[in-house]
């Protein structure tokens, strides 16, 4: 009898952390409508059509991450980079051309570069948006990592701070820590010298598995800031785990698993769908096949049937 074929893997690759999930980011905006023009329009990204769908506050879906984008009197600025995985990069680039007559009088701005798109919102947060890849383990569409500017020297004792209280890995690589935070997901805290921006109440909002531990730790370091509800705390300093000096401030919203919110399905649209080019059944947002064993020719020419029309039509 032939002994089955015996094979090595990587077990620890397959490892996640305590956090598993980057969830939102939530940034104050001055005006509903100049956001619709650059998250959805431009960006091609879908306004949650079940929450949030006054005047008052908008949640804009990307895979099964969110930006949520409350109405305020003066907007907000993340002091870094949101970084999104958003497929068809050509398609991207003619969607950021298209609106920006309609973002004219704001600090709206794109450029194209070797390995992504950065984008600038009205208000003048970057979106890096970058093409599927191995990079961001297989995200077809997603946010991948928010990036910080931090000041230098900080990077070793903020990925000690998560290491620590959250029992997640984080490692530094150069000047940059870099924290994981869901599968294909990090925070990157990037060493730099220029002047931080003073902070205006923005934060980010992941889930953990083991809830009590880091709120246990947070409460022995006096950095908790709110008790939300059951399911729910908030912090807002990271600081050194040994010597507890601050390192920086960005509110982190943790929920637990059990929160009601968790893994509620997100909608995404196809943003390449138009009226004048159909395709019936192409509404939503389905991620192609990209895995050797799952290759169909067939799906590959609708594919390139659907976007040729839909490149027609907009010419």
């Amino acid at each position: 009898m032939t002994k089955p074929e015996t094979r090595t893997y990587d077990r620890s690759a397959e490892d996640l952390g305590n956090i598993v999930a980057l969830e939102h980011v939530n940034l104050g905006i001055a005006d509903q409508g100049l956001a619709t023009v650059f998250y959805m329009s431009g960006l091609g990204l879908t306004r949650d059509p079940y929450m949030m769908t006054s005047i008052d506050n908008m949640w804009v879906n990307v895979g099964r991450s969110q930006f949520h984008l409350p109405t305020m009197a003066k907007a907000q600025r993340l002091r870094g980079r949101v970084g999104l995985v958003i497929p068809d990069r050509e398609a991207l680039l003619q969607r950021l051309d298209r609106v920006k007559g309609m973002l004219g009088d704001t600090r709206f701005a794109f450029v194209e570069h070797e390995d992504h798109v950065e984008a600038t919102c009205p208000w003048g947060n970057r979106i890096l948006c970058h093409d599927p890849s191995s990079r961001f383990d297989g995200m077809g569409l997603g946010m991948a990592y928010v990036e910080f500017d931090v000041p230098r020297g900080t990077a070793n004792g903020i990925a000690r701070f998560y290491r620590d209280v959250f029992t997640t890995g984080a490692r530094v690589e150069g000047a940059a820590a870099h924290v994981s935070v869901g599968i294909g997901q990090e925070l990157i805290f990037r060493e730099g010298d220029a002047a931080a921006e003073a902070y205006d109440g923005h934060h980010i909002q992941m889930y953990v598995a083991n809830f009590s531990g880091p709120h246990g730790r947070l409460v022995e370091r006096g950095l908790l800031t709110e008790e939300s509800n059951q399911h729910q705390y908030r912090f807002q300093q990271i600081a050194d785990p040994g010597t507890g000096k601050a390192l920086f401030e960005i509110e982190h919203e943790i929920r637990s698993l059990r929160h009601p919110l968790h893994a509620r399905p997100l909608v995404n649209r196809n943003p390449l769908q138009t009226n004048r080019a159909y395709v019936p059944g192409r509404d939503g947002w389905v991620p192609e096949p990209t895995l050797p064993e799952m290759d169909d020719p067939r799906v590959e020419m609708r594919r390139k049937r659907f976007e040729e029309a839909t490149r027609r039509a907009a010419e």
